[in-house]
């Protein structure tokens, strides 16, 4: 018999996840599917996992805890904020392009509604970071004098259209340098 870890098993059900649920969406994958694949009875499914929303958040949190922590590391020490927040941009667009299974499961099954409050939290750290990028390039001379927290607002809105982009006009998305090169220049002060 294979007897596998506890952090062996639970990453097991959670690639299995991922796979049952880019492959059937949300609506239609079962547990019973996913214990299946992940070489598992369905009542040791529920040893692990109370149910398939709980797998969803898990697995939401899993890139949401990833994507902020690539952040968070790719931004320390960039002095310039100018390439601060380019970083930023093309992290947060070159992620969501890697994880477009979630993004697409997230609006055609889910309707953005489970794990409202992880993703408001998720969202507010995202933009508490741009708003320091932003007053550092004020403070710096580097960008113009604007509100910190609207133009954090503006940036955050424009990477969130490229993600419904994904789900529903393709013909809208555009690349990271582009988007990075537009905001940039809109926010860097002019002698």
């Amino acid at each position: 018999m294979n007897k596998r870890s506890v952090g062996d098993t639970k990453e097991a059900i959670l690639a299995a996840t991922r796979k049952v649920f880019a492959e059937q969406g949300y609506e239609q994958a079962s547990m019973r599917a996913i214990a299946q694949m992940a070489g598992l009875s369905v009542g040791g499914l529920y040893l692990y996992f109370k149910n398939k929303e709980e797998l969803y958040v898990t697995l939401t949190q899993e890139w949401m805890t990833e994507l902020h922590a690539a952040t968070v590391l790719a931004l320390d020490g960039l002095a310039d904020p100018r390439e601060a927040i380019a970083t930023f941009i093309r992290l947060s667009i070159t992620y969501a392009t890697r994880r477009r299974e979630m993004i697409l499961l997230q609006g055609k099954d889910l309707g953005f509604s489970c794990g409202t409050d992880l993703k408001r939290e998720f969202f507010r750290q995202r933009r508490a970071l741009l708003v320091t990028i932003i007053e550092r390039g004020i403070a710096a001379g580097v960008f113009r004098d604007v509100d910190p927290e609207e133009a954090a607002k503006v940036v955050f809105s424009a990477l969130r259209g490229f993600v419904v982009s994904m789900l529903f006009d393709e013909d809208a998305l555009f690349e990271p340098e582009a988007c990075a090169d537009l905001v940039v220049n809109g926010l860097t002060r002019r002698n």
